[in-house]
């Protein structure tokens, strides 16, 4: 019997047992490119990904749309603080 209890549990498409576990948990913030000049997006709709864990640790990632309609997730370096555009004033990451 296993200890981890059946609502964990998941079965792979080849029918193997695996158990769902939590790597981290907090929150993300999530914010594209446009031009300053006319507002439209920039780099083909390539959006950054920042994802911050509740003990305050970040990791980056560009989200890149492809033809395929399967977006492609790179790692990004880490840029540190940074303030982003939400429509009406600057606010931080």
């Amino acid at each position: 019997m296993s200890p981890y209890p059946d609502d964990v549990l998941t079965r792979t498409k080849k029918g193997e047992l695996e158990v769902r576990s939590l790597i981290d948990r907090g929150r993300y913030v999530r914010y594209n490119y446009l031009d300053p000049e006319s507002g439209a997006p920039m780099e083909g709709g390539k959006v950054k990904l920042v994802l911050i864990s509740e003990t305050g640790g970040t990791e980056e990632f560009f989200v890149i749309p492809t033809k395929s309609r399967r977006d492609l997730m790179i790692p990004a370096p880490e840029k540190g603080a940074r303030k982003v555009w939400d429509g009406s004033r600057a606010v931080d990451v």
